[in-house]
């Protein structure tokens, strides 16, 4: 096994020495966002649409982008990491930044640093799932529906809470409801459902993620000639839907086989895990 590094605001160093303080604002208090980005070892899939999420988390957070490299720049250190880490194949690469050192709940000054990391995938392309998930709702928190429930931020207790509920009962996911009792997000992953022949997701403004592959599945989808509405949906719905899956940027789409006592099918996600990986990978 090689030696594997980070890379930290530019710098490449061992990923098992110690690299950040303990007053570290991201550990401190939540203040960070993140990017999980999926690479095949060659290229790093929709890399420009993270980098603008990001950005824009960014701005909303009132964090200072002049110490984060632009697009090109960043995208070339991230290779270098990959490539470093002699890593060809399928690779998860997470990027954090967070608001640097100073000040309690209110920040000293808005800089920030960023640290990148590389994780094995099993492999190169998105694989749909053989065996359909078995769901349920998670009914103990409710997420807040406002422009911060767009952001992936490192203040993660919400899905881990109901990470911890999924395994208690044997689950492999479940949908988490925003305050209003409808359709959210599930732990890790944006919600799509096929109901009568058409194709829905929850919109923003219900208090998901804006999801990389969820973007990225609207647009196929509408090139594949079925339109997608972002929409509210409620678990009506969901009992209702034909089929439903569920996607982000590392696995691209899992099909859901069960909620409750309702059984789905996978052709849509199939027909779509089928077009991105064509799209990406030739």
């Amino acid at each position: 096994m090689h030696k594997q590094f980070i890379c930290l605001n530019g710098e490449m160093l061992p990923s098992r020495e110690p690299s950040l303080m303990h007053n570290n604002r991201a550990f401190c208090y939540g203040d960070a966002l993140f990017e999980t980005m999926h690479a095949n070892g060659t290229k790093l899939q929709f890399f420009k649409d993270h980098y603008s999420r990001l950005a824009k988390g960014m701005e909303l957070l009132q964090m200072e982008k002049r110490n984060l490299p632009d697009a090109i720049m960043l995208e070339s250190l991230l290779m270098k990491l990959l490539n470093k880490n002699h890593l060809y194949k399928g690779v998860r690469v997470r990027l954090s930044v967070f608001r640097d050192t100073g000040g309690f709940y209110t920040p000293e000054n808005n800089s920030v640093s960023w640290l990148a990391e590389t994780i094995p995938l099993h492999a190169d392309q998105y694989l749909l799932n053989e065996k359909g998930l078995k769901t349920a709702l998670f009914t103990d928190f409710p997420k807040t529906a406002d422009n911060l429930a767009n952001l992936k931020t490192s203040n993660s207790l919400l899905y881990i809470m109901a990470g911890l509920h999924r395994n208690k009962h044997g689950w492999d996911d479940c949908f988490i409801l925003n305050t209003e009792g409808r359709l959210a997000e599930t732990i890790s992953s944006n919600i799509f459902i096929m109901k009568e022949g058409l194709l829905y997701t929850p919109s923003l403004d219900e208090g998901c993620v804006a999801g990389i592959m969820r973007r990225q599945i609207i647009r196929i989808a509408a090139a594949e000639g079925l339109e997608c509405t972002e929409s509210q949906i409620t678990e009506e719905d969901l009992l209702a839907a034909d089929e439903c899956f569920l996607t982000n940027a590392i696995s691209g789409i899992r099909w859901v086989l069960a909620y409750r006592n309702k059984r789905y099918y996978s052709k849509t996600s199939r027909m779509l895990v089928s077009a991105l990986n064509s799209e990406q990978f030739g």
